[in-house]
């Protein structure tokens, strides 16, 4: 099977900039989840929560999987950060290539999201407090999904990109 890069982690941790970055330096093209389905719904993620609830939310992500399964070529795969708490969904992530935990501290996750008004998760009060739960929750999930684990706290582009190579090469995939 090819070996796409699928990067996972919490909303704010860099997967689509790392991925746009990581993409260009390895010459593959980069598919985005979150952004097939809002070119196939033709709405927003925000306007798919509101209109059709995170139930139907998350049954579009899974579907974009099994598309993204019929692809030949080798991608950077960036996921939604609720992606991997669907089990189906991190036995597809296994059989589309090699899953890339990019974790991130809940302070880095609210200064990069504090002003943010585009997530639906985060809406209402004390955004913080639930930056800090989701991710309790969520981390042990990304764990294990992952073939590794980069953390991205404090660290430029260019050192986390090479993290990145350097675990996959490390992980044999």
């Amino acid at each position: 099977m090819k070996n796409n890069i699928i990067l996972i982690g919490y909303m704010g941790c860099g997967k689509t900039s790392l991925g746009k970055k990581l993409s260009y330096k390895e010459r593959i093209a980069l598919l985005d989840t979150d952004k097939m389905i809002e070119q196939k719904q033709g709405m927003t993620v925000s306007e798919i929560f509101d209109e059709k609830g995170e139930g139907a939310f998350r049954v579009m992500e899974t579907e974009c999987l099994k598309e993204i399964m019929g692809y030949s070529e080798k991608y950077v795969i960036s996921v939604g950060g609720g992606l991997p708490v669907k089990e189906e969904n991190r036995e597809l992530l296994k059989e589309l290539g090699s899953v890339v935990y990019l974790r991130a501290k809940p302070d880095t996750i609210f200064e990069r999201l504090k002003n943010d008004t585009s997530r639906p998760l985060l809406r209402g009060d004390d955004p913080k407090g639930k930056i800090e739960s989701m991710i309790k929750q969520r981390g042990p999930v990304y764990e294990l999904a992952a073939d590794c684990i980069v953390d991205v706290d404090e660290k430029g582009y260019e050192v986390i990109i090479g993290e990145i190579l350097e675990a996959l090469k490390g992980s044999g995939k």
